[in-house]
């Protein structure tokens, strides 16, 4: 699907276009025109022959923009620039989809290709259509800034869902040793790295677009770039933030699980100690130490010395119990057990 909005050269704004209209109005430079392409890869063969009839462009540069497989970058082709950005959008399972953007600016037009609806792109058309000439009064180097910092803005929600996943699993870490806590803790780092290398490379895009000298760029537009630069770059850092916090979190996992591995241990210790001598004394006499009519010297009969026995071998565990508890091995394992976090 093609689509065109055109600022003319009396301020008000025209939708749709023909062939003939639009060769008109890429020849006026008192026009701005914005023209939006989102194609299917079975539509790359009509978009390719769309651009070659009526723009200058370089095979390679409209090999690259129907490619759909590249990273943030802009290339001067002196007449024109030639940019590539990623939209983002956080999926329910806190995986990034990325959706890219192509742009081609020159002196009076910017063209915009993508594969999939991009939400940001998208709300800025309807603002232009409802606003009506107003924010293509600066130019489609302006537009194309609106456009960018959309897309930017779009990437503080990204991060703060990642933010928000960094802390319930900071709290699940706590809470209850589960399986899946380790599988989300790795699909978030994997995601956090993919979001910093998305970043790096948007970061020098938007670099070279607020510093360096594009004759389709007015020097007065670089101040905006800047702007969007200025926020990338915290959205580096924040995402660098978050990763470190991510590993941090999985260090919390296995410092908790050892540690509930050492309590279960402890208490599976003591447990062995109290019935240690009691294991040691019921096998050395057996069961068939005291048999028949057999008394203990004094006349005491068998029964009774058994009797004595058996109270011995309960007070023995409970004496060594206290014993234990008095020294403290019991504290955090079985008598003052409390949860690591609330």
């Amino acid at each position: 699907m093609i689509r065109c909005l055109v600022r003319q050269a009396d301020g008000t704004l025209r939708q749709g276009r023909t062939d003939g209209e639009l060769t008109a109005d890429l020849a006026d430079p008192q026009k701005c025109i914005w023209i939006d392409i989102a194609f299917i890869p079975e539509q790359r063969a009509e978009v390719e022959t769309f651009l070659k009839a009526h723009f200058q462009f370089h095979p390679l540069a409209i090999e690259d923009a129907l490619q759909q497989s590249h990273l943030s970058r802009v290339d001067n082709w002196q007449d024109y620039l030639y940019i590539v950005l990623d939209a983002l959008e956080l999926e329910v399972n806190r995986t990034l989809e990325q959706q890219e953007l192509d742009l081609f600016l020159g002196k009076n037009y910017l063209i915009s290709l993508h594969e999939v609806p991009i939400r940001p792109l998208d709300a800025l058309w309807d603002q232009c259509r409802q606003a009506g000439a107003h924010r293509f009064k600066h130019g489609p180097d302006h537009l194309m800034y609106q456009l960018i910092d959309k897309i930017v803005a779009e990437y503080m929600v990204v991060v703060d869902g990642l933010d928000e996943e960094v802390d319930e699993l900071e709290r699940e870490v706590f809470r209850a040793v589960e399986p899946n806590v380790v599988t989300r803790i790795f699909q978030l780092r994997r995601t956090l790295l993919k979001l910093r290398r998305i970043l790096s490379y948007l970061r020098e895009t938007l670099n070279r677009l607020a510093r360096d000298d594009f004759p389709v760029i007015d020097p007065q537009e670089r101040i905006y770039f800047r702007d969007v630069y200025d926020h990338t770059v915290r959205l580096y850092e924040i995402a660098e933030g978050l990763r470190d916090m991510a590993m941090g979190a999985m260090d919390s996992y296995m410092m908790v699980t050892s540690n509930r591995i050492n309590e279960v241990m402890r208490t599976l210790t003591v447990v062995t100690v109290l019935f240690a001598p009691l294991t040691f004394l019921t096998g050395f006499f057996g069961m068939n130490f005291f048999g028949g009519t057999y008394e203990v010297e004094a006349g005491w009969p068998a029964w009774l010395f058994f009797v004595l026995c058996l109270l011995g071998l309960i007070a023995m565990p409970a004496a060594m119990f206290y014993w234990i508890d008095r020294k403290g091995w019991l504290k955090t394992t079985l008598l003052e057990k409390e949860p690591l976090c609330e």
